[in-house]
């Protein structure tokens, strides 16, 4: 066993300790949690890593993110204006990287994570496997979620299926106590209504978790409500049959019994009041990723009316070709400051509201929070260490604004996974 004690030790369910400690086991799990000296009584003989002026807490969890496209920070940047031509140019330089380049850049983007303090991630990939083996080298834990390709027709849903399924089931047996393997149906304009209906009943017979993108732009609204827009366009260069629903994309969800699977629902920018309560009301979680969300100037989602309902939300980066960073600490700022500017915004998110859901939001999110998102004893040593001894953090009036609005992946000091140290600065 061994105890790490710091300036400041954040639980996340119970309030911050003033110079506290958390004592780990040899199975990496977390044995106490307190004062330094209350832990140094009751453990004694016990070896004591002294972190100094910095902050303990659980490791944040990305739980929107796209590890295989690292290789393509910044060069979408060019057509993120229009995001039809985004999605079209991401498919084609997708298609020219090989396997060795994906990987290669997806582990840079596992390691850039574990830099910034983040212990899971939530990751969606075409190519699943990428995202497993990053994980796994970076020693990270998460869910890989095996994404769909190009499927909006009814007519090929079978074989479709049938792909899908093939490429879950050769990677079940990659799952590790740390990485475990989903499946993404990737969003109501890509995936056609019975695949979409398969791949519910298929998760949920098999218990697997799920992960969509949904409700992102006005553009799939338009498509779901409608029937018109440009990825009608789409469907007619290549032939695909698609028929409207004419509803809002959750309640798309709904009919398909896509919610009864109680996915993780990426984006939700588009949402109604009545697809708010449907997605609490089928017990279904949000990943909220409002820097991606502005960067194609898609709006903001109302991330307080989530909280305020009691869906589970965590932060999610999205990829680093929408984003360019992984930095849930400034992910966590950017979201509390844009939501304050909403149009219709109900009221201010505050910072520790912000760091539980970098933390404990996330694990909920994505139904782990059995096992981490909190420092309580019997849970996973899952941690991030922050420096407090920037310039930029002086003075520290409150411990939860100093890490949310003056600190950033520059100030990570330290990474656990399990107990085990994956990134020390």
């Amino acid at each position: 066993m061994r105890i790490l004690a710091a300036s400041f030790v954040l639980p996340i369910t119970s309030p911050p300790v003033a110079d506290g400690a958390i004592a780990i086991d040899d199975g990496g799990r977390i044995v106490d949690v307190g004062t330094r000296d209350r832990l140094i009584s009751n453990y004694p003989g016990t070896a004591l890593e002294d972190l100094g002026n910095a902050a303990i807490l659980p490791g944040f969890v990305n739980c929107h993110s796209h590890l295989e496209i690292t290789a393509l920070r910044g060069a979408l940047d060019d057509v993120e204006h229009d995001f039809r031509s985004w999605l079209l140019k991401l498919n084609d330089l997708r298609s020219g990287l090989s396997d060795d380049e994906l990987l290669k850049n997806a582990r840079l983007g596992a390691l850039e994570g574990a830099q910034a303090g983040v212990t899971c991630f939530g990751d969606i990939g075409r190519m699943g496997h990428i995202g497993i083996a990053a994980l796994k080298d970076a020693g990270l834990r998460g869910i890989v979620y095996q994404e769909t390709e190009f499927s909006p027709d009814n007519r090929t849903a079978e074989k479709d299926f049938q792909k899908l399924a093939a490429k879950y089931e050769g990677l079940i047996d990659t799952q590790t106590d740390l990485v475990r393997i989903g499946l993404s149906p990737h969003s109501p304009y890509t995936v056609s209504s019975r695949l979409f209906e398969l791949i519910a009943e298929y998760g949920i017979i098999n218990r697997i978790p799920l992960s969509i993108h949904v409700a992102e732009s006005d553009n799939e609204v338009e498509l779901l409500q409608s029937g018109t827009g440009f990825f009608t366009g789409v469907y007619e260069k290549f032939g695909v049959e698609w028929s409207s629903p004419y509803c809002s994309p959750i309640e798309y969800m709904e009919r398909l019994g896509v919610l009864s699977a109680r996915p993780l629902l990426a984006h939700c920018v588009k949402v109604s009041d009545t697809d708010i309560a449907k997605i609490h009301a089928y017990g279904a979680s949000i990943a909220h990723c409002p820097k991606s969300n502005s960067k194609f100037g898609h709006g903001t989602a109302p991330f307080e009316r989530f909280l305020d309902e009691g869906i589970p939300v965590g932060l999610g980066s999205d990829s680093v070709a929408s984003n360019n960073l992984c930095d849930i600490l400034e992910e966590g700022r950017f979201a509390s400051l844009i939501g304050r500017n909403r149009a219709g915004s109900e009221r201010f998110i505050g910072a520790e509201e912000i760091l539980r859901a970098a933390t404990l939001g996330g694990a909920e999110a994505m139904v782990m929070a059995n096992e981490i998102g909190s420092l309580q004893a019997g849970k996973q040593a899952d941690l991030a260490v922050i420096s407090l001894g920037h310039p930029a953090q002086q003075p520290i009036a409150d411990i939860h604004t100093a890490l949310v609005f003056s600190s950033n992946a520059r100030d990570v000091r330290l990474t656990l996974v399990a107990g085990t140290v994956v990134y020390r600065s």
